[in-house]
């Protein structure tokens, strides 16, 4: 698939304000209580809470943990498409996740890209060659204890232009 078939949601921009409310009534999110918190206006934070509730309880009384991995999914690859633009390819390549301890109450995750991650994908992809960094998400508790780890590796490339 080329680049430029990516998907009509990767073409619509829209500030993340408008971002956070919609994808905090997006159904999936919504039915297992995700809610983004926050977006910074330069989308370089995101934090994201899931309350504990019937919609989102395992056998065990404690978060499913689909829900825990679904809290986490998508917001690298957006922070990023929205930070680089149209010139570059982004897409969520892999993912792992290691529970740690059983999520029961709230649970929170963070997502933040520093200058120094930026200037690497700049420099990785500046011939066009592709770059698969990995970040690291520690869904936490109230107590800031680790419920689980989550490993996303995403796949960044930069679009060259074709001679004419």
């Amino acid at each position: 698939m080329s680049s430029s078939q990516q998907g009509l949601y990767s073409r619509i921009k829209i500030g993340p304000r408008l971002f956070r409310t919609l994808m905090n009534c997006w159904p999936p999110f919504f039915g297992m209580r995700i809610h983004i918190v926050r977006i910074s206006s330069d989308w370089r934070e995101v934090s994201v809470r899931m309350k504990l509730s019937l919609r989102n309880k395992n056998y065990a009384g404690s978060h499913f943990g689909g829900g825990l991995f679904s809290m986490t999914d998508p917001f690298y690859m957006v922070m990023l498409a929205n930070i680089l633009g149209s010139e570059y390819v982004v897409w969520d390549k892999s993912a792992t996740i290691d529970f740690v301890s059983p999520g029961r109450g709230t649970v929170f995750a963070h997502f933040t890209l520093t200058d120094a991650r930026l200037a690497e994908i700049y420099e990785k992809t500046a011939g066009g060659e592709k770059f698969e960094p990995t970040y690291r998400i520690n869904v936490v508790n109230a107590e800031n204890k680790i419920v689980a780890i989550v490993d996303k590796t995403l796949y960044i490339r930069r679009k060259l232009k074709k001679p004419s």
